[in-house]
Formats: C-alpha cells, structure tokens, sequence
C-alpha cells in the first residue's frame, strides 16, 4: 500500500530555525488567500503553525486542490525564478509563517549546499507527483482517481492505515477532478465493501481497495 510522504518536504529543524531567522513572522486568519496564481513572485513562506492548501481556480470559481502542507513545510520556492505564482495558496485554520523576502532566500540558497539538495529533491518529486496526476486525469476514471488518493494520503498507526487529513466529500471532489456527488457514491460503495471506514470525517483504509470498480 502507498503511503503519503509529505514528511520529506518539510525542513529539519536546524533549517527552519535558521532559515526563518532571514524573514519576518506573520499571522492569517483562517481562509485567507495568501498568494494567488498569477501574482508577482517576491517571498518564499515557510509554516511554522497551521495548514493550507494550495489550488487551482478558473473564472467560474471552480477549483483543483493540489495539496495541503503543515509545519515546517513551504511554499514560493519558484520564488527563484522571477515567474509570477503558478498557485493560489490559503489557509484551512488560522496559521503563521516566517516570510523571506526573494534576495535572502536566495542568499541562504547559495550558502547552505545541505538545503540546496532538499530543495531539489522536493522539486524533482513535486514534478513526478504532478506528472501522475497528469496520467491520472487522462487515463484513470474517477473511482480510480479517488482510490489512488486515498492510498497516497494514507499513513500506518496501530497496524491499519489511515488519513490524518480531515477530508470533506467535496475535498476529495476539488482534488480529483469529480462532483460531489460522485465521491459519495464512490465512498459509500467502499464502505459497503469493507475497503474504507468513514468515521467523523476520518477515512481508514481497511484494505486495499481494487484498481478497477
């Protein structure tokens, strides 16, 4: 069974303790849209406290979820390049970063060879993460789109897996490319089928569930 490793994007202690010292703290409440896809890159954030997550929206107001990330992880490293956002990111709770203007962040860069590396590595596995999907909404139908999330968000405790992630129907519907209405069926049949738990929004995995439904 896959399991989710969003544990590599985040910093090591040392790191963040010594990269935050370049920035400056700052506060969002909940549901605020800290950058928006299109705007002018200036700062890297790191979190020190809360969650977001990070989204696609066109016109309509309809929207892809990319992701979600916690403390000690980040975002606006393309910072680098002087390209505008290439995504919107807001805040699920309230939360708290440690900005770092574009020139100290590319300073740490070139002085610190061990972050380099991190950073390359989360960029490599951010491109093959965005490659799947690709494949995914072109080749998979939707219950395979959703089977293949709930596996890559699924962590171990106490022998089963679950997702720590508190994820709404329309959650899942906003990542895969589907309505919510669809998702409910989908769950509901793998919960019928003892390949899920759903308790109070949090999803175990009690079993693989099958590549084609």
């Amino acid at each position: 069974m896959a399991v989710s490793d969003s544990a590599a994007f985040k910093l090591r202690e040392e790191e963040l303790r010594a990269l935050s010292r370049e920035g400056v703290a700052r506060a969002f409440p909940k549901q605020t849209v800290i950058v928006s896809e299109g705007d002018e890159t200036d700062s890297l954030y790191i979190i020190l406290s809360g969650r977001v997550k990070v989204f696609l929206s066109d016109q309509e107001g309809r929207e892809i979820v990319l992701g979600t990330q916690g403390p000690g992880e980040y975002f606006g490293e393309m910072v680098l390049d002087g390209g505008p956002r290439s995504a919107s990111v807001m805040t699920l709770e309230a939360s708290r970063f440690a900005v770092i203007p574009k020139n100290k962040f590319r300073d740490f860069v070139l002085s610190h060879p061990g972050f380099s590396l991190h950073l390359i590595e989360k960029l490599i596995r951010r491109t093959r993460a965005l490659t799947e999907s690709v494949k995914s909404l072109a080749l998979m139908d939707v219950y395979g789109r959703v089977a293949r999330l709930l596996l890559a968000l699924a962590v171990p405790e106490d022998g089963r897996f679950v997702i720590e992630e508190r994820l709404t129907q329309q959650d899942i519907a906003s990542r895969v490319g589907a309505s919510r209405e669809m998702i409910s069926r989908i769950l509901k049949d793998l919960s019928i089928g003892g390949y899920i738990t759903v308790d109070k929004k949090r999803i175990t995995i009690n079993k693989t569930p099958p590549r084609h439904w």
